[in-house]
């Protein structure tokens, strides 16, 4: 059966999902007659890992660190297989509002921003006579227009009393108010509020968008003591990287490069280590010091998650209070992952496992799969035009991202993918990490590190301190090209670089042929930056 929400009205839609699932055996929800247009509530964090959220059954898993988003999860389908197209947060929401990459949509790095005109996603629902709304994180530094209603964190935002940007008399953006408490809370109350007293009864498309768990991970006084008795799981490279992990991109020749490249948990990194800056004792041995730590960052991390879980709860008791739970499609989502001590690498950017995979979980009440799970190869490009289908909006052929409606009825969309495509430009700014790109299948990953700034000049951001000691930016310093290919069947934790084995030629070979075909079709080709092409060229048949 084809999507048909792609070409029925949004009413047509209804009853025929209604009528579809009249003699079915369903929960509560489902049961709900369609007499009105479904609203759609997007609940987004920042770098909540997929693994850090329990119904993906990662190490943290018997901690039971999401128990409000597990209990969504049950209630609609989990997406196992959910990547990111750039891991840094201002590309991949520019990604999740355009469906498109970075290229075409002009967010290549922090610097990037996205003006009215091209907030295709709020633009579309709110044509299709929605009311729209975005509260909480926006980081896309332009006024978000295209909504009707927007109270948005100033830039990063902070944890405690944030200031949001408002509509109001002066120009964007200048109409501020600050609010007092904790942000996940605050965001929370706003969208509570906004739900409660929304001024017509159209349908909404609300974005709430926390600014947890990012960093520093500062998280509400009454989560003190949570987590304080445990021990955090580490990650078996915590203490060192095997030998067959990385290639000399990640790890230079003979290994000269380890000290630099990557900030690191551990003090393995010569400019920032997560422990000094969570104010661990440097003087403690390097083992004690790496535990430590560890465990310090992850505490952090899963006390602002919790903080994330806990107001999920009070946003969804308020749509079973105002009566909209059963006429809402809700997504639980993050803008990207993180690395939480794997390799002994923190934040994301990364290409691996940790930093790219997204959580990704769909409750529509139209639904007959509950509780299931689907290994579709899905990224955020994808995010948009499945909220455009499931409200019966005809999906842009601009939009590069294809919608996978038909997964949440058990079923594969046509002519699907068979890998994603990811880069990452922001050379060495930041964390010390290489740019580069790669694709990823379900069965392997392939990474080239190109290792070099795509703008010929440093990146305007830069640590100070790294300037003075050396007279140069990190960012304009090169690092070797080279591949990296992991066999996830065989090793999902990548810690084996298969590149260079012989049995993996033909591998190597057709994986190629598709990342150039992906990078041609979505405008992620070099033309503009000939001396990365250069670089490229060069390197190509190593």
């Amino acid at each position: 059966m084809k999507n048909l929400s792609i070409t029925m009205s949004i009413s047509a839609i209804f009853c025929f999902l209604t009528a579809c699932n009249s003699n079915t055996d369903t929960n509560a929800s489902t049961q709900v007659e369609q007499t009105k247009p479904l609203n759609v509530l997007y609940i987004m964090t920042d770098d909540h890992a997929a693994h850090a959220v329990g119904v993906y059954e990662g190490r943290f898993a018997k901690l039971n660190p999401t128990p409000n988003i597990d209990k969504l999860a049950d209630e609609g389908m989990v997406f196992t297989n959910t990547f990111v197209t750039n891991s840094i947060c201002t590309p991949s929401r520019a990604s999740i509002l355009t469906g498109q990459y970075s290229q075409t949509n002009g967010v290549l790095d922090l610097r990037g921003s996205i003006s009215t005109e091209n907030q295709h996603l709020p633009t579309l629902m709110s044509n299709a006579g929605y009311q729209t709304a975005i509260i909480g994180k926006w980081h896309l530094k332009k006024e978000p227009g295209a909504f009707d209603y927007y109270q948005v964190l100033e830039g990063q935002g902070t944890y405690f009393d944030p200031t949001f940007r408002i509509q109001g008399e002066n120009v964007w953006p200048k109409n501020e108010v600050q609010y007092k408490g904790y942000s996940s809370d605050v965001v929370t109350d706003i969208s509570i509020d906004w739900l409660k007293n929304k001024k017509n009864n159209k349908p909404f498309f609300l974005m709430h968008q926390f600014k947890a768990p990012h960093d520093m991970f500062e998280y509400a006084p009454r989560y003190e003591d949570y987590l304080a008795a445990e021990t955090i799981p580490e990650p078996t490279d915590l203490y060192g990287v095997k030998a067959t992990f990385g290639s000399i991109a990640t790890r230079g020749v003979n290994d000269k490069l380890i000290k630099d490249i990557g900030t690191s948990v551990s003090k393995r990194h010569n400019r920032r280590s997560m422990g000094i800056d969570l104010g661990v004792d440097p003087s403690l041995p390097e083992e004690e010091f790496t535990r430590q730590a560890y465990q310090k960052y992850v505490k952090a991390y899963l006390r602002c998650v919790k903080g994330v879980d806990d107001n999920i709860a009070r946003l969804l008791q308020t749509l079973k209070d105002i009566g909209e739970y059963d006429n809402t499609i809700i997504i639980y989502t993050s803008d990207q992952g993180m690395m939480l001590g794997e390799h002994d690498f923190q934040d994301k950017r990364w290409m691996y496992e940790e930093s790219i995979r997204m959580p990704f979980i769909v409750k529509d009440p139209r639904m007959t799969t509950q509780g299931q799970k689907s290994d579709l190869l899905v990224n955020n490009t994808d995010f948009a035009p499945l909220i455009l289908d499931l409200v019966g909006i005809k999906v842009p052929e601009y939009m590069h991202g294809k919608s996978f409606a038909p997964a949440l009825q058990g079923k594969t969309p046509d002519n699907w993918r068979t890998a994603s495509y990811y880069r990452y430009w922001t050379h060495r700014a930041y964390h010390d990490v290489p740019a580069h790109f790669g694709l990823r299948t379900k069965d392997y990953k392939l990474i080239f590190f190109y290792g070099a700034n795509f703008m010929t000049k440093p990146f305007p951001f830069y640590d100070k301190k790294w300037v003075a000691k050396t007279g140069l930016h990190n960012s304009a310093i090169n690092t070797p090209a080279a591949w990296e290919l992991y066999d996830l069947r065989k090793d999902p934790t990548e810690q084996n670089n298969v590149y260079s084995n012989p049995e993996y030629s033909k591998v190597v070979d057709e994986l190629k042929i598709e990342l150039k075909r992906q990078r041609k079709l979505y405008n992620e080709t070099d033309e503009q930056y000939p001396h990365l092409q250069k670089i490229i060229d060069k390197h190509w048949n190593d």
